[in-house]
């Protein structure tokens, strides 16, 4: 049986395996501890019956007027667990924090764009892709500067789904929080 729970610090010394993935951006413990500390709500693990955190979802809550949002800021799970539907209970989760908690118009998320499979799970929960991103994620060792998908969904107190009208045109990473 699998037990969807709010993070505890103490998840920070089990969560090496879900965090290996190349796929799973990787932050700093004060980076966790922040969003644990100021947005608790958001943040939560999947753990198997032996004990084994098998994936993990972190968010928070931004903008303002009707750009007041839920935001997911990480969601992965363990390579031997995927396709067991934990991905899609962790973001049933965080949009109905988003929702209820945080009254929020949208929950948005940032991709790759060269990940398909997260991509097809996205749409397939809702998401649609607003806003291309040109090289949100940085140039590495191994991998040249990628391009993001912001990809949002509408919550119920956006009735006209004014948040999720794509636009017709890239921006660049200083744009997204300006």
């Amino acid at each position: 049986m699998t037990e969807v729970r709010r993070f505890v610090c103490d998840d920070m010394f089990r969560f090496n395996t879900v965090n290996l993935d190349p796929l799973t951006e990787t932050y700093n413990l004060g980076f966790y501890l922040q969003y644990l500390a100021v947005w608790p709500n958001y943040f939560s693990v999947c753990e198997s019956s032996s004990g084994e955190l098998m994936g993990y979802v972190m968010g928070k809550a931004e903008g303002r007027g009707e750009e007041w949002h839920g935001h997911v800021t990480c969601l992965t799970v363990t390579p031997t667990y995927r396709r067991l539907g934990l991905a899609n209970q962790m973001m049933d989760l965080l949009e109905r924090v988003s929702e209820h908690i945080y009254d929020g118009y949208f929950v948005d998320l940032f991709v790759r764009k060269s990940n398909e499979v997260a991509i097809g799970m996205y749409r397939k929960l809702g998401y649609t892709v607003y806003r291309r991103v040109l090289g949100y994620y940085s140039a590495s060792v191994d991998a040249d500067e990628e391009d993001a998908y912001d990809m949002r969904k509408a919550l119920p107190r956006d009735v006209t789904k004014k948040s999720v009208i794509p636009l017709d045109h890239p921006v660049l990473p200083e744009d997204v929080y300006s």
